[in-house]
Parts: C-alpha cells; sequence; structure tokens
C-alpha cells in the first residue's frame, strides 16, 4: 500500500472521529440551559457580588516580568549545555543576548515595574 493511501486513510479516521465525536456530545449531552449555568464561575466563589478587591496592574506587570526572565533562564541553561559546540561565536551571541536581557531588566527596574508596592 502506497504512503499516500495511508495519508488518506489516516486523515479520514481523524476526519471521522471529530465529527463523530461532535455529534455524540450533542445528542448525549443536550441539558437546557439555567441561570447558574450562564453566569461565570470562578475558583469556587459564586460570582453574586461585586469583587471585594481589585489587583493593582503592577501585579500583573511583576508577573509578566518574572514570567519573561524565567524563559530566557531557560535559554540560558540550554546554551551551557552545548557552549563547546558553539565556540567562540556562541559566547559572543550570549554576551549580546545578556546584555539586551541586562538592558530590559534596567529598565524595567528604571521605571518602577519591580516595585511591589
Amino acid at each position: 500500500m502506497p504512503d499516500s493511501y495511508s495519508l488518506f486513510f489516516y486523515i479520514l479516521l481523524v476526519v471521522v472521529s471529530g465529527v463523530a465525536i461532535v455529534a455524540i456530545s450533542h445528542f448525549l449531552g443536550k441539558r437546557p440551559l439555567t441561570s447558574e449555568k450562564t453566569i461565570p464561575y470562578e475558583c469556587g466563589m459564586d460570582p453574586i457580588d461585586k469583587p471585594t478587591s481589585l489587583f493593582s496592574i503592577k501585579f500583573y506587570v511583576v508577573a509578566l516580568i518574572f514570567v519573561i526572565f524565567d524563559v530566557e533562564t531557560v535559554f540560558i541553561y540550554l546554551w551551557a549545555i552545548i557552549v563547546e559546540e558553539m565556540g567562540v561565536f556562541g559566547l559572543i551571541e550570549m554576551f549580546v543576548f545578556i546584555g539586551i536581557l541586562l538592558v530590559a531588566f534596567f529598565y524595567a527596574w528604571r521605571k518602577g515595574g519591580l516595585k511591589w508596592e
């Protein structure tokens, strides 16, 4: 059997499975919507009243900065694993990368993005 036939059967199987799953859930999962089912639900609390406390935007900025620098740390770790294979070019590129990170870090620090208050 040529590869094109097996690819055709695979795509056919995927499409039929997807249609079957949607059809079965449509027929078996019909339940009437009530007013409680249409309201948003978060953290196990009923959202009937207004939120009691609002988060400051600085919380999100600090969290975003943390995620960005955390991902960059992963890149530096992966570079450290293959540093010998990359040679001097890889070392120079990592210095440029760390320099860009330091510029971003000092910019965020100077703008007050790292203050928790």
